[in-house]
């Protein structure tokens, strides 16, 4: 996947774009987290990632990065079928960790302790 494809996933969209997108983060999110924990070597970070995204606090900008990237992280079908084993994430764990970078430092440790919280009582989900 070449960077002008993740550039264009990554725009963070208009406030109607925003709100159809939170809507299928919230409904698709932990389904799809289940099937991938295994092969998203950062885990923690995803799931702080979407309490950052569906915090009202954060910022616009962020939130839209964010929500574009989970969006795209709960797609059924994408780049890459995520149903292939090993390879099956690896274009989602591309658009996350772009997406990572654009928002450096805007996820915070109330994300990440919600994200313990729940990883702790979802081992393995």
């Amino acid at each position: 996947m070449d960077d002008i494809k993740i550039g264009e996933i990554l725009l963070p969209g208009e406030e109607s774009e925003q709100e159809r997108r939170e809507r299928k983060v919230r409904r698709s999110f932990w389904p799809t987290f289940r099937r991938a924990v295994r092969q998203v070597p950062f885990s923690r970070d995803l799931v702080a990632a979407y309490y950052c995204a569906v915090d009202p606090q954060t910022p616009t900008r962020t939130r839209g990065i964010l929500l574009a990237a989970l969006a795209y992280f709960v797609l059924p079908l994408d780049f890459v079928p995520d149903v292939l084993a090993a390879v099956g994430f690896s274009d989602d764990v591309a658009v996350l960790t772009a997406a990572f970078a654009a928002i450096s430092g805007q996820i915070k440790e109330t994300h990440y302790r919600r994200a313990d919280e729940t990883i702790g009582d979802r081992p393995g989900e």
